[in-house]
């Protein structure tokens, strides 16, 4: 067949379309096949940040996958679209904006003796602030609903804050145990409930092999109370307000402090939080004038009810450092503040650090904060934990979801460009089609300008 609405007649169970034709041709190719209700594995790269946009927006509104431009690999059904590796099939699911990332940790999972269900490309630019991660959230969801999916690995190059944040919540709404690694992310901690972090791709797939090999393939259990409302965090000491800023700014977005990692998270002004909110109130712009807050908890106290007064706030957390030279009894200080925001409808996290030997007696200072309402925690990546497994996430759907059978039926599909993609499907036992495929009108620009116009007349038609 010389074009794809050829191809398709001819193959009319076709459910997928690979395209690698040049990239100024490759949006109008995908178009099509998107309109014709087809998933697209879209290879080519040159193309415009803006058509990819909104191609993405075209097949999520379609509960379709279109993984690219520039994906250069995938794995469904068992066959290996691009520059796959040949890998056994298994209960490890991966969805990767980064092609030799997805190849790396495909066949470490191989080489250790597990195996892929599905392995999803999205293209290298899906988890950038423009693009929202469109084809990475259709991608988690689905292989959140696929029972032959026991444990999922996310990879990406460098994400941003806000797409990063954002699919992690969606990660830990599939219930599923998620490994990620997303290049230059900080990474928070070993795990924030049901996510694990990988320093580097080895170790995704070494994590990922060692949780489908543990006893039981139950989803991961969440206890929780779904919660929401932004976090602030109030800290008398500087490395556990960083380590809280590490672990929140993670898994929420924005996130400001007046000890920012990034720029972005700078807060301008020091008197006021602003949506999440991390503050060393042991910072010197606190302290002019007064004792440390390890000391004297007014300051503290007093923020504590401007935080409990804003209506948007569902968290609070605070440390509360005990030993030689601190308050002697903080607890009984910050208990009825507390108490005040337990009423209010807040919740309360206390990150308390010391031993059974110091003068404010370790003991009694956890009750007296666990009685007043708060719950109590000897380090921040507990609190993180407690605060992300309560964070209430409703469900998106205002979309489609992408039909299972993109992920059951065996693959058939319909390639336009190169041709070794053909000989790759046929040569691993898929069905396909192979378009012999030419520039429409000649690669005429103003004749294609025309026919462009033409087809979204019959379309809309």
């Amino acid at each position: 067949p010389h074009s794809l609405d050829a191809a398709i007649k001819s193959l009319p169970d076709a459910n997928w379309v690979l395209v690698s034709v040049p990239g100024r041709y490759a949006a109008g190719v995908a178009e099509d096949a998107l309109r014709q209700g087809k998933h697209v594995f879209l290879y080519s790269d040159n193309v415009p940040l803006a058509d990819e946009v909104r191609l993405k927006q075209m097949a999520r509104e379609k509960g379709l996958l279109l993984m690219g431009p520039d994906c250069g690999t995938a794995v469904i059904n068992g066959v290996g679209l691009g520059f796959a590796n040949r890998v056994r099939r298994g209960r490890i699911g991966i969805v990767a904006a980064s092609g030799t990332g997805l190849q790396a940790v495909s066949s470490a999972i191989h080489n250790l003796g597990s195996g892929i269900s599905q392995a999803i490309g999205t293209g290298g630019r899906d988890l950038k602030t423009d693009v929202g991660a469109i084809t990475a959230h259709q991608a988690l969801d689905l292989l959140g609903r696929d029972r032959m999916t026991r444990v999922i690995v996310l990879v990406s190059k460098p994400p941003s804050p806000e797409a990063a944040a954002r699919l992690l919540r969606a990660a830990q709404a599939t219930g599923k145990d998620i490994v990620v690694n997303f290049i230059g992310y900080p990474v928070p901690g070993h795990q924030i409930g049901n996510i694990h972090f990988a320093a580097n791709l080895a170790d995704a797939a070494e994590t990922a092999v060692h949780i489908v090999g543990s006893v039981g393939t139950a989803l991961f259990e969440m206890e929780r109370e779904p919660f929401s409302g932004y976090v602030r965090g109030l800290f008398s000491g500087g490395t556990l307000a960083y380590e809280a800023l590490l672990g929140f700014g993670a898994v929420l977005n924005p996130i400001y402090t007046n000890i920012p990692i990034r720029a972005d998270q700078a807060l301008t002004n020091l008197t006021q939080s602003q949506a999440n909110t991390i503050l060393d109130m042991g910072e010197d712009a606190f302290t002019q004038g007064r004792l440390h807050p390890m000391m004297d908890n007014d300051l503290r106290i007093r923020r504590m009810k401007q935080e409990i007064a804003d209506p948007d706030v569902g968290f609070i957390v605070l440390d509360v450092v005990l030993g030689e030279g601190a308050h002697p009894n903080p607890a009984a200080e910050l208990a009825p503040v507390i108490a005040k925001a337990d009423h209010a409808g807040k919740k309360v996290i206390a990150i308390v650090v010391g031993t059974d030997q110091d003068p404010q007696d370790l003991n009694g200072q956890i009750e007296q904060l666990a009685a007043a309402g708060a719950t109590v925690f000897s380090e921040t990546s507990e609190a993180v934990d407690y605060v992300f497994n309560r964070l209430y996430s409703p469900a998106d759907d205002t979309y489609p979801p992408v039909s299972l059978d993109a992920l059951q039926k065996g693959l058939t599909a319909v390639n336009v460009g190169l041709e070794s993609f053909y000989d790759g499907i046929k040569s691993q036992g898929g069905t396909a089609v192979q378009v012999d495929w030419r520039p429409p009108a000649g690669g005429n620009e103003r004749l294609m300008g025309i026919l462009a116009k033409l087809k979204q007349k019959d379309s809309i038609g």
